[in-house]
Parts: C-alpha cells; sequence; structure tokens
C-alpha cells in the first residue's frame, strides 16, 4: 500500500506534488503477510532433498486439509443452526403463549416487558462476549477475511479464541432477535478453521500434533483460508460453486487450477456435511435435497443499497468517536434489542392484515392476536421469526398472504433497524437482512404490478419478484456479481432466474458504486486497513515509484553486528518487516525479515568475529516453522553486552532474489500490479545517490527500496 508521508517533488517541474484531496493516509499500524516464498539457502536445501514421493505427499495433505476444512465447517454450521432454532424456538413460544394469554384480558404491556427483556438477555452474552473478549469476533467478519487474503495482517483474525467467540455471539444475536444473520459469520468461522487445521497444532491451546508442519507459512495458509471462506459460503447457502467464485472475487489474491478444485473440493464437503446431520437432526437421515442455512426453495435496489450504505457509513464514524469503550459498545447493542422488540410488537399490534390459517402455517409461530379464529395477524410472520422463515415466507407463501401496507411498513422499519444494528459489538451478518428487506420491497412490487393487470398470469405469482428483489437489496449493499448470481441460483434451485439476477446485480452494482462503495469496502477504509485494490487509484498514474518511497532506507549489511540488529528492531519508528541486505560498496544482495532475524537472535545465531563462518550455528527451515505465526517479540529476547558485539552472517537466511522496480522509469501502476501479484512485504526501489546511515552502516551509492 502506498503512503504519503510529505508532499512530493516533481522532478521535472520542480514543484512540490500534493495529495489528491480525495485520498487519505491509511494506518501505519497494519503490516502484510508475506505471500512470497523466501527461496533462501535453507528452503531450496529442503526442495532439493524432497523426494517425487515426498512432493507427491505433500499434494495428497493438501487435499486431506481442505476435506477436514469442510466437514469442521460444516459442522459448526450445523451446531450454529440446531442452537438458534432450539433458542429462538424457545423465546418465541414463550412470547406467544404470554400474548395470547393477555391478549382478551388486557396486560400486553407484560408481553413487550418480557419480549424485550428475552432479546437483550441474549444480547448482553454476545455482546460481552466481543466487547470484552474478542472485538475482532464483532460483525461478519467478511471485512476481515478479505483483507487477510489481500495479504494484511490483521492481529487475531484466524485465532480459536475469535472462533469460539464468534460461534457464540451469532446464535445470541440471532436469537436475541437482532436484524441480523447468521450467514456472514461462517464465512470467516471457515476461514478460522482452515487457518487452525492447516497448521497442525494449536498456538491458543500450545498444542502441537505435529502434522502438516511444511504448510506453516502465509503463502500455504492463505490458500488454506480461501477454502474455508469458501466452505463457509458453501455451508451458509448450499452453494459450493458460489463458494469457489466468492473467494475469487472477494479476496484471493492467488489463484490456480489446483487451488480450484481444492477449493470447490471443501466447499463439496462442507454441504455435504451439513446436509447430512441436519437430515438426522430433523429426522430425516440421508434426506440430502435441501442443503445449505439458506434455501429459498424452487424458484431501484442501487439506491437503496447506497442509501443504506450511507447511513451505516456515518452511523460508524459516529460509533468511532463516542461508543469505543467496551461497556459503551454493550450498553448500544442492548438498547438496539430492546428498540427492536418494541418496534417489532408495535407493528404487529397495530396491523389489521388478518389472513387464513393454512396448513403451510403449521411450523411457525402465527400470532391470532385480534384476528378471528382460524386466522393469523401477517406481520407476526415477518417480525416474529428468525430471519431466515421470514425470508421463506416472503417467496413462498401463496397470493393474498400480505397486503401491501403491511410490506411498505415491514420495508421501511427492518431498513433502519438493519442499518442500525450492522457494526454494533456483536457477532452478526448483514447477508439475510438485506434478503429479507429486498424480498419485502419485492414482493410489494409484484403485488403493484399484479393490481395493474388482474387478467395476466405473468405478474401472478409475487414470491418471483421478492426473489428478484432479494438479490437485488443485497447486491446493492455488498456490490458482488458473479458469485452472488450462482450463490442465488443454487440456492433456488432454478437456473431460469440467472439472467435476470445477473442483470439486476449488475445494475444494482453500478447505480451503487456512483454513489458510495460497497458496505465490505466501506468499513474496511474506515478501519484505515490498507487494502491493495486490483488497480492503482487514477490519481496516482502521474506518479512514479522514487516519489512515494519511503526515506530514510533502513538496511542490513550482509555480515551485521548483533547489538545493530537488535538496535533497529527495538526501535519503534523502524516498524518495518523486512529489511533490505547490502554489501558494500552497497550493492543490494538480498531481503531478510523480521521473523527470521527474531529466530536468529533467539537462537544466538552469531560468532565473535566477522569471517569466522564456521563457528555460527546451523538452523534449519523447522526452527522458523516452530516460531510460525507468534514470533516473540525483540523485548523478550535477552542479548548480552559480549553477544551485542557478535557478528551475524545473513547469507544462508535471507531472500536472494527479491523483487525490484526502477525508481524512474516505473509509475506506481507498475508498483501497484507487481505488488498485487506476488504479495510481497516490500518491494525494492532501485535508487541512485540515496545516503542512509544506520549506527556503523553508511551505505551512499546505489540503494534499494
Amino acid at each position: 500500500m502506498l503512503f504519503f508521508p510529505r508532499p512530493l517533488q516533481d522532478p521535472i517541474r520542480g514543484r512540490p506534488k500534493e495529495i489528491p484531496h480525495n485520498e487519505k493516509l491509511l494506518s501505519l499500524k497494519y503490516e502484510s503477510l508475506d505471500y512470497d516464498n523466501i527461496e533462501n539457502q535453507l528452503f531450496l536445501e529442503e526442495e532439493r532433498r524432497m523426494s517425487p514421493m515426498g512432493f507427491r505427499c505433500l499434494e495428497i495433505s493438501r487435499w486431506v486439509i481442505c476435506g477436514l476444512i469442510g466437514i469442521l465447517t460444516g459442522l459448526i454450521a450445523c451446531f450454529i443452526d440446531i442452537m438458534v432454532e432450539k433458542l429462538a424456538g424457545y423465546k418465541y413460544q414463550v412470547i406467544k403463549e404470554n400474548i395470547e394469554k393477555f391478549t382478551e384480558v388486557g396486560g400486553l404491556s407484560i408481553s413487550l416487558i418480557l419480549w424485550a427483556v428475552l432479546n437483550c438477555a441474549f444480547v448482553l452474552v454476545g455482546g460481552i462476549m466481543v466487547a470484552f473478549f474478542e472485538p475482532i469476533a464483532a460483525g461478519s467478519g467478511i471485512p476481515q477475511i478479505k483483507c487477510y487474503l489481500n495479504g494484511v495482517k490483521i492481529p487475531r483474525v484466524v485465532r480459536l479464541k475469535t472462533l469460539v467467540v464468534k460461534v457464540i455471539g451469532v446464535i445470541c444475536s440471532v436469537a436475541g432477535g437482532l436484524a441480523v444473520g447468521k450467514e456472514g459469520p461462517m464465512i470467516h468461522s471457515g476461514g478460522v478453521v482452515a487457518a487452525g487445521v492447516s497448521q497442525g497444532r494449536s498456538t491458543s491451546l500450545k498444542r502441537d500434533f505435529k502434522m502438516f508442519e511444511y504448510f506453516r507459512r502465509d503463502t500455504e495458509k492463505r490458500d488454506f483460508v480461501s477454502a474455508g471462506a469458501a466452505a463457509g459460503v458453501s455451508a451458509a447457502f448450499g452453494a459450493p460453486v458460489g463458494g469457489v467464485l466468492f473467494s475469487l472475487e472477494e479476496g484471493a489474491s492467488f489463484w490456480n487450477q489446483m487451488l480450484t478444485w481444492r477449493i470447490f473440493f471443501a466447499s463439496m464437503i462442507s454441504t455435504f456435511t451439513l446436509n447430512f446431520f441436519l437430515s438426522i437432526y430433523h429426522g430425516k437421515p440421508g434426506d440430502l435435497s435441501n442443503p445449505g442455512l439458506i434455501n429459498f426453495g424452487r424458484f431501484e435496489s442501487g439506491l437503496l443499497g447506497a442509501l443504506f450504505n450511507s447511513l451505516n457509513y456515518w452511523l460508524t464514524i459516529f460509533r468511532i468517536r463516542y461508543v469505543h469503550r467496551p461497556c459503551l459498545q454493550v450498553m448500544e447493542a442492548l438498547l438496539v434489542a430492546a428498540v427492536t422488540a418494541a418496534v417489532s410488537f408495535t407493528m404487529i399490534y397495530f396491523s389489521n392484515d388478518c389472513q387464513p390459517l393454512g396448513p403451510e402455517r403449521n411450523e411457525e409461530y402465527s400470532l391470532q392476536l385480534f384476528c378471528a379464529d382460524g386466522e393469523y395477524n401477517s406481520m407476526a410472520t415477518a417480525f416474529f421469526n428468525t430471519p431466515e422463515r421470514s425470508v421463506r415466507s416472503l417467496f413462498h407463501y401463496q397470493p393474498g398472504s400480505y397486503n401491501p401496507m403491511t410490506l411498505g411498513l415491514f420495508t421501511l422499519t427492518y431498513f433502519f433497524l438493519a442499518c442500525w444494528t450492522y457494526g454494533l459489538a456483536v457477532s452478526a451478518g448483514v447477508f439475510i437482512p438485506s434478503l429479507l428487506i429486498g424480498a419485502a420491497w419485492g414482493r410489494l412490487c409484484g403485488i403493484l404490478l399484479a393490481s395493474f393487470t388482474p387478467t395476466s398470469p405473468i405478474w401472478a405469482d409475487p414470491g418471483k419478484y421478492a426473489l428478484i428483489g432479494a438479490a437485488a437489496q443485497l447486491g446493492g449493499i455488498v456490490r458482488m456479481t458473479l458469485s452472488l448470481t450462482v450463490i442465488m441460483v443454487e440456492a433456488t434451485g432454478n437456473v431460469t432466474y440467472g439472467l435476470p439476477i445477473m442483470l439486476v446485480l449488475m445494475i444494482a452494482k453500478i447505480v451503487g458504486d456512483y454513489f458510495q462503495e460497497g458496505l465490505y469496502d466501506i468499513h474496511i477504509k474506515l478501519q484505515s486497513v490498507p487494502f491493495l485494490h486490483w488497480e492503482a487509484p487514477a490519481t496516482s498514474h502521474w506518479l512514479t515509484a522514487r516519489e512515494v518511497m519511503s526515506s530514510p532506507v533502513t538496511c542490513f549489511n550482509r555480515i551485521e553486528k548483533v547489538g545493530t540488529i537488535v538496535d533497529v528492531l527495538s526501535n519503534t519508528s523502524t516498524n518495518h518487516n523486512g529489511f533490505p541486505v547490502v554489501v558494500q560498496p552497497a550493492k543490494l544482495c538480498g531481503l531478510i525479515l523480521r521473523s527470521q532475524l527474531i529466530v536468529l537472535l533467539k537462537h544466538k545465531v552469531f560468532v565473535e568475529l566477522a569471517r569466522s563462518r564456521l563457528s555460527q550455528r546451523k538452523l534449519q527451515l523447522k526452527d522458523f516453522r516452530d516460531a510460525y505465526p507468534r514470533f516473540p517479540p525483540i523485548q523478550s529476547i535477552h542479548v548480552s553486552q559480549d553477544e551485542r558485539e557478535c557478528m551475524m552472517d545473513l547469507t544462508e537466511f535471507m531472500n536472494p532474489t527479491p523483487y525490484t522496480v526502477p525508481q524512474v522509469t516505473d509509475a506506481v501502476t507498475a508498483v501497484v500490479q507487481v505488488f498485487s501479484q506476488k504479495r510481497q512485504l516490500i518491494d525494492m526501489i532501485r535508487l541512485q545517490g540515496c545516503t542512509q546511515a544506520l549506527d556503523n552502516i553508511s551505505t551512499s551509492a546505489e540503494d534499494y527500496f
């Protein structure tokens, strides 16, 4: 990512170049993951020792890991689905019995209080878990996974603790009646599962199973996290192909044919595992006809999406400034839960939309309220249910099940509730609320079209328009096109709607992008994460590589003094993760990572004299993999005064072939292309006449950065 620490000097006209008014500095607290193999001497020696059978076993291991990712992700999805159904069913049953008890005799205020208390109780548990134990588990986690796959090191994003808080939090959020869904967090959960399984150990539990040690590096871990994210999509929507396309469209920085097959395999296993265990739970073992947590059955959004994103943007800025303490975050979540219960109860109470109670209502928590015997309140179908069931009712119920006033009021109310809810300190997703909002106004449009042409059978089924509206609303908010089209087609099981869904998603994206970015991109920017897009900003085409480089250059000699290395790593102003290695007179010979230097210092890999290479302790790649990914801080490593005078030979540990770009001839656009393809820690820009001083280091001829 490009940073502009000072006004830039135009070498041609000799005047300072200012940062464009629409660009801003991003946070310096984030570092990059190392998505390029460190092909040093240790790595090459290990590769040479590997036999053809060894490489074949590694490939088999990759498939085994992807299978395990799919199984565990499917089991987690199954657990979430069952727990939400049980807890939400218990809550709605208690509230229903209480409402029916007080409908005739009065005292419905007691029912309202009961509803609000139950909502707040669930949300309190989820809010405390997120705000006080693991804040990174807030929200859907999709922006964080996108950043991770993009090459940004997000602290604690794939920890076991994050997974536990995410699962418990999303169960409590959905059961607490918030305008959220459990599908988005499944993507984050799948990524965490993949990151853990692929390493063959748990650093949180301090257990090492001595498995998959070869994959303990960012390059391999990235591919498995891509598979985990796809498995999460597959478990949520029963869309294996959509899961693969989601990983490709939304963040994977590297792709090849074998990776495609492995990700698809993980997605298929995830869907099968979820569906298999849910069929046993529902008493129909082996019935695999309805995969996914969401199944839609058989069969202007850009502006609304831009409005939703803009409102949530300003609301999130307010939260960042004023609601940043954990106790305030929990109080806000409780307030939203109570308001959601009050609004839902009020809308149901004042609604006069009574419909006949048909056989399809047996599984729902139907409320009669002031309707006649054998009738139910249709407003309660939307509010007095889990969001997934409400979406299905809008898709499948017969024409006449909802009147236009009910759908209009529900759309308006739920729109603002969902906008207020997204961004709370709870684990929650925006997929299902978006689908529910779009399904409501889509069904409303279908009813209005049918009223204008009552004799035409084309407009007879408003459920079709509910499906198109749901896709359009979700596309207008998250701005996904290809993957979302396939997800909707796979979830409906009907390819007939593929073309109209694709058209509305394209229109929603084009119109929405004109006003505002997608919701996930907005939250990535609000967190000041240096997310690298596939192309450089249009306003950067006039910049060259030299004009955006950081200075002064921080580098090491090939044979360096230990005290100098410790001082550089301890200096908080030079928090780089990679350093050029030079030989006198200042010629680049490689790149060494901060994590490598930490391991070398920890194992005391240094000698008394600069030329005593034979006495330097030998390390293996296993020593670096054992320390990955939680390398100790430099402050925890004790180096005595005598050891500071020793020398360290970096030759066999550095990467001798880092990527370089010319300092003047290459524009920033070329630098971005190199960086986006390799995601290397830093790019080395050749610079003539740069002077750098680092204690005893002096480089003055030709430096690289």
